[in-house]
């Protein structure tokens, strides 16, 4: 699902990828749903299309891409300042 503002890769996604650099406070719709940005998002990278509580997995192309090192808010800034990697 893809907007001009940021792609979902797979329906099972828990983040989404900024298509260019959004601000706090941008909404960007994704399909039916319309989401409020908690942080600036560089483009490409990546934000929480849903709260994901530490622990959780993150989920990115229908795959587990990482662990939650800390809570994340829907609209959060999602990087590896957050991420816990689960490869080697």
């Amino acid at each position: 699902m893809a907007s001009r503002d940021a792609l979902k890769i797979s329906e099972k996604d828990s983040v989404a990828v900024a298509l260019r650099a959004l601000k706090k406070g941008d909404c960007v719709a994704l399909g039916s749903s319309v989401l409020k940005l908690m942080d600036d998002i560089p483009m490409y990278h990546k934000f929480a299309l849903t709260d994901i509580r530490r622990g959780e997995k993150v989920i990115k192309y229908g795959e587990s891409i990482g662990e939650a090192s800390e809570n994340i808010s829907a609209g959060g800034y999602v990087h590896i300042h957050n991420v816990k990697s689960l490869r080697g």
